[in-house]
């Protein structure tokens, strides 16, 4: 396994405020191994384990990446949609970022149809097909496209499951962890102070309700996966 420095330092992650954890009264007791103080109330994230962890986890999508791996990045909060589009075309990875359908990766084979009618319907689309047919049958079939294209878009061109998901918020994309645990498709997860660490195999202590934090740890993935990438292109 090659081994490389991905530039993480603590003062960056201060001042991305990786280390602010939720309320005390919020917390998983299994997040104590990560947790190094309160503060007003919050916990505090030890941002030395982050770095550490943080550091597995570009070194493991690296790693997959230079032997031409394939990744799916989660992230269906409001304020990260943006950002996770733009990580995940930056480093050619699949994404979901409005709502997660139960099922995506536990019903592949639902998953692949639904990713054939979306292309066939961008087919006719962009071939003026859908202007010809019946006005009510050429309304319903755009209503059909404009919701694929939103909540399968990001993945359209996915035909087998993903090697690697990167989850932002483990709870709120619960269900896509445990479609990944139940697949045995290993995960990268931010785990705030409320989560659950053992259930990602590879889990970020991290602020996950800041966007700076969601960025800094995302663009750190994203750069080590381009690496990556990079390293595979060029190989003979």
């Amino acid at each position: 396994m090659i081994r490389r420095y991905w530039n993480i330092n603590l003062e960056e992650m201060l001042e991305a405020r990786v280390h602010l954890g939720h309320k005390t009264k919020q917390w998983n007791p299994r997040m104590a191994p990560y947790i190094s103080a309160k503060r007003k109330g919050n916990h505090i994230t030890n941002l030395i384990r982050t770095a550490r962890f943080l550091s597995e986890a570009c070194d493991l999508v690296f790693d997959a990446a230079s032997s031409g791996k394939q990744f799916l990045i989660v992230g269906t909060k409001k304020r990260v949609a943006d950002s996770v589009v733009q990580a995940a075309t930056r480093a050619r990875c699949h994404y979901v970022n409005k709502k997660w359908l139960g099922g995506i990766l536990t019903n592949w084979f639902t998953t692949q149809m639904k990713l054939q009618k979306f292309r066939d319907l961008r087919i006719k689309q962009n071939t003026g097909r859908l202007n010809r047919l019946p006005k009510m049958e050429a309304a319903r079939l755009k209503r059909r496209l404009s919701y694929l294209q939103t909540y399968m878009g990001g993945i359209q061109y996915m035909t087998e499951l993903p090697d690697i998901v990167i989850i932002i918020d483990q709870q709120k994309e619960y269900t896509a962890l445990r479609e990944c645990i139940t697949l045995g498709i290993p995960t990268i997860s931010l785990i705030d102070t409320n989560s659950d660490p053992d259930l990602a195999d590879i889990p970020i202590p991290a602020n996950d309700d800041t966007l700076a934090s969601i960025r800094l740890i995302l663009n750190k993935l994203v750069f080590a996966i381009c690496e990556g990438r990079s390293s595979y292109l060029g190989n003979p």
